[in-house]
């Protein structure tokens, strides 16, 4: 790592965006491909759900772990670390001969992901704390996360299908390198905003918990929900959960995170909000990709081409987020897609057995993309404002992990429901109408998170009349010369 580097602008937004882009792409990218890797490497139907999971839990469990030895150890550090990980991981698990080999390197790509995107997310707020400069780089950063992960499904059935399924492991490697050579000469060296040990135990303890939950769900396929197996596995998920609360209000140093900062309504809404979101979102790429190849019979490649307009609408969406979010507030945007997102959600769930691309999927395809996009950017500016410098690490993980542990929940539960109504049938109409049922139950959560955001979050005004009330408070207190300073006193006793 270099000594004493300045933070280049233009190429830590681009260190950040080809991060974020990477790791939105590994949550999707192998969704079209799973058929192959299952055919390849010999899974089983229910192992297959692993390769998802194991990179969707480690990834959201040890986030805040991430964020905290961020702050701990210094941010370009650990992005730079998480970056080697991440590309060494993805490498191996191409390299797959067995599925214990590709879930165990998709655990470790897991890791490496915890660490470098709370790092990102933490040097990009540093480097852009206020004003159009920062809506502009939270714009940027929310297009790359939703073309990241829309584009995910694209890639994967063109590389599936012309390629190898090796290759949706293989395709993170050189943009592993590229984002490391960028932050390496793009992101400036910080001294470390944190002093105390990071909480291993309680990321344990938290990765374990989810994990067992998950499992749990997941094994209802074959165990009932009232059955002693799934009882007892549910059991041990809450009481390790449970562990992981205790820990941190009352044993922990160093807390992976400071439960007080839920007392701030914008992280507390905005995580629930992120959860959900993420929950729905996982789900439906899920459902979607199948529904196109094993219910209306189309390859992987013109599967991921299928997802083309979904991606486009998503990017239109974060763009058109970008020039609102310097007039409206970040809570109006978050209802706005949220809304959009939920209509397009249940025009899905009203797809058929005989059904087509064109009148099926298409429009559902732009209406929910347009409005995924439209709330990325804002949830992110909303779950980091007002966060204290020490902490934003810290915030950056939470924020993250809420929507991976989110997607691999929403995954299990809604999955889940979609095999229950299918009832072990492998006919179009059985898997249509379990396909069905897990969009609709999708577009209920997002309209749960249309309420949160509408109850919890406070009503601000945009970021450009903030950024001017600033302005001119500073043009006073400059005119006012002494009086300024004897002004800030009075306001710090009161």
């Amino acid at each position: 790592m270099t000594k004493g580097s300045t933070a280049r602008p233009g190429m830590t937004l681009a260190a950040v965006a080809v991060v974020q882009f990477m790791v939105s792409l590994d949550l999707s990218v192998v969704n079209v491909g799973l058929p192959k890797i299952a055919e390849g490497l010999g899974f089983s139907d229910a192992g297959l759900t692993w390769v998802i999971h194991a990179y969707a839990l480690t990834f959201g469990g040890l986030l805040l772990l991430g964020g905290r030895t961020a702050d701990r150890y210094g941010r370009k550090r650990i992005l730079l670390l998480g970056l080697g990980l991440f590309g060494l991981a993805s490498l191996v698990g191409g390299l797959a001969q067995e599925p214990g080999h590709l879930v165990a390197a998709r655990a470790a790509q897991g890791v490496g992901a915890a660490a470098l995107a709370p790092a990102a997310l933490a040097v990009l707020a540093e480097t852009f704390p206020e004003g159009r400069a920062r809506v502009r780089a939270f714009g940027v950063w929310s297009a790359m996360n939703a073309a990241g992960g829309a584009m995910g499904v694209l890639m994967g059935g063109l590389l599936t299908e012309y390629a190898d399924w090796r290759w949706v492991m293989f395709v993170n490697v050189p943009m592993a390198a590229c984002a490391l050579a960028l932050a390496w000469r793009g992101v400036a060296d910080s001294a470390p905003t944190s002093r105390g040990r990071p909480d291993v135990l309680g990321a344990v303890l938290a990765t374990a918990g989810t994990t067992l939950l998950v499992f749990g769900i997941v094994r209802t396929d074959r165990y009932a929900w009232g059955s002693p197996v799934t009882l007892a596995t549910l059991a041990a998920a809450a009481v390790l959960l449970a562990a992981f609360l205790h820990v941190e209000r009352t044993t922990a140093r160093e807390p992976l995170v400071r439960l007080g900062l839920f007392a701030n309504r914008s992280v507390a809404g905005a995580n629930a909000y992120n959860l959900l979101v993420g929950a729905a979102m996982a789900a439906s790429f899920y459902f979607v990709s199948l529904y196109l190849q094993q219910v209306l019979g189309n390859g992987p490649a013109l599967t991921g081409v299928m997802f083309l307009p979904f991606a486009l609408a998503v990017i239109a969406g974060s763009v058109l987020a970008i020039a609102l979010g310097y007039r409206v507030a970040p809570r109006t945007l978050l209802v706005a897609g949220g809304t959009l997102t939920a209509a397009g959600f249940a025009w899905f769930g009203l797809i058929s057995a005989d059904g087509a691309f064109v009148t099926d999927v298409l429009g559902p395809s732009v209406v929910a993309g347009a409005g995924f996009g439209l709330c990325l950017g804002p949830v992110v500016s909303t779950a980091t404002a007002g966060v204290a410098a020490h902490e934003v690490g810290t915030a950056s993980g939470l924020l993250n992990s809420s929507r991976q542990i989110g997607a691999s929940l929403g995954l299990a539960v809604l999955g889940t429901a979609a095999q229950h109504r299918t009832g072990g049938a492998v006919t179009p109409e059985a898997l249509d109408a379990g396909y069905a049922l897990g969009l609709r139950v999708g577009a209920g959560l997002l309209a749960v998170a249309v309420l949160v955001a509408l109850l919890v979050l406070r009503r601000s005004g945009p970021p450009a009349r903030a950024e001017q009330a600033e302005r001119g408070e500073r043009g006073e207190r400059s005119e006012l010369g002494e009086w300024g300073d004897d002004r800030d006193a009075v306001s710090a006793l009161d």
